[in-house]
């Protein structure tokens, strides 16, 4: 249970905890259809991007910042996405 303090490791672990889960239920970064970042500062957003362009390629889910207090000081992000159950499977 360590944190980074680099707000882009967050950001690439927080991505690589989210391709485990949906995974085991059939879906990944092509399924999300919305995603809610979470960041302590506004700051934070423009040195993730390049992660999150990787992670989701062509896939363009609906998208929202939030800036908030988040659960520990240390944490610079949180992501939250919503993905769909593709039909078949």
């Amino acid at each position: 249970m360590t944190i980074s303090e680099d707000v882009v490791e967050q950001a690439e672990q927080c991505l690589r905890d989210f391709g485990a889960a949906p995974a085991e239920a059939g879906c990944g970064f092509a399924d999300v259809v919305r995603v809610r970042h979470m960041l302590p500062g506004r700051a934070d957003s423009e040195p993730c991007r390049p992660v999150l362009r990787r992670r989701f390629g062509e896939v363009r889910p609906a998208a929202t910042m939030l800036e908030c207090g988040l659960a520990d000081r240390r944490m610079k992000r949180e992501i939250k996405v919503d993905a769909r159950l593709p039909s078949g499977r």
